[in-house]
Order: structure tokens, then sequence, then C-alpha cells
């Protein structure tokens, strides 16, 4: 089976490193080829939601598709800026399934931690996303990367990789 391509696009300000540094836990922990694309996109000043001063994650997935090429299958936004779905009051990162594309901010990772913590908190949530693009719903454990994170120390609990059941259950989708 031909390895899934995933677009890794950086959008606004996000650190220089952090999206080269998603590279190596998407391609162990979910066996997809990450590319990193050479272009990046301004600050999402289309998204941004005045009431909520937090930009719509739905806006910039629209805009991170327009940027997928032959050859590769999803594309994920690696950003600065705080986002928000309507349901919720932030989001550290966003998938969607259908269009293949997914969003991670950094703003709320950020809070209390180091440069090394950031790097990590954004490695989790980067492959959890990825996790969504291929078909993995959220998890129960508390450790697994597809745990649904609702502060960076939820983040910070749970692996890169997936648990026992995620796992299995990645395979099976990807028979």
């Amino acid at each position: 089976m031909p390895q899934k391509v995933l677009l890794l696009v950086s959008v606004g300000n996000p650190p220089p490193t952090l999206v080269k540094e998603l590279e190596e836990p998407l391609a162990t922990h979910m066996g997809i080829t990450p590319v990193v694309a050479k272009v990046a996109l301004q600050r999402p000043d289309y998204a941004f939601n005045k009431d909520r001063s937090q930009y719509h994650c739905n806006a910039i997935m629209r805009r991170l598709v327009t940027l997928l090429e032959p050859g590769q299958s999803m594309v994920m936004g690696i950003t600065d800026v705080d986002l928000f779905v309507p349901d919720s009051p932030f989001v550290f990162g966003e998938a969607d399934r259908e269009s293949h594309s997914a969003v991670v901010s950094t703003a709320r990772l950020r809070a209390g931690g180091d440069a090394d913590q950031l790097r990590r908190r954004v490695q989790v949530e980067g492959v959890h996303q990825a996790g969504h693009l291929l078909g993995l719903s959220y998890c129960e454990d508390p450790r697994c990367v597809m745990f649904f994170a609702q502060t960076p120390v939820d983040c910070d609990r749970k692996q890169l990789g997936l648990c026992n059941v995620c796992r299995n259950e990645l395979a099976k989708l990807n028979r």
C-alpha cells in the first residue's frame, strides 16, 4: 500500500523549527510521509473573529487544502494564532477527515512551558490531528496520543504514540 503524504505548512509565525520537528514523530507513530511545504502562509487574518479575538479553524483549513499537490493526500497547518470552533472556547487543533486538512496552534500550548515543552506539545497535538485525518477517533486512555486534551498538562501526560487499542484500529483502517 502506498504511504500517505502529509504536507506541513507554516501559517503565521510559529517558531520555524517546530514544523520540521513534526516530521519524525508523524512518520514513526502514524506511518505517513510528512513533507514540509516550500511556501508559508501569512497570518490568517481572513479567519479572525473580532467578537472572540480568535481565529476560526475551518477558514484556515479551507485555505490549506488549496496547497495540496498531486501525490499529497493530506495537509496540516502549524500556526501561532489562538484557534476556535463554534462550540468550544478554544482548541489546540482541529482536523477534518472529509477535506483531509488539519491545523495545530502553539498559542495555548505555550502556557507554563519552555521551548522543549512547546516542541513536545506541538508534536503530540500534530500526531493527534494526523490520527484524526487517518480515521482515528478520541481515546479514553489519558496517556494515548488520541486522548482529547483540554489543558497543556493533558498534552504533557500523553505519549507520542498510540495505545494498543488505537494502534489496532489504525492497522484495521490501513488494510
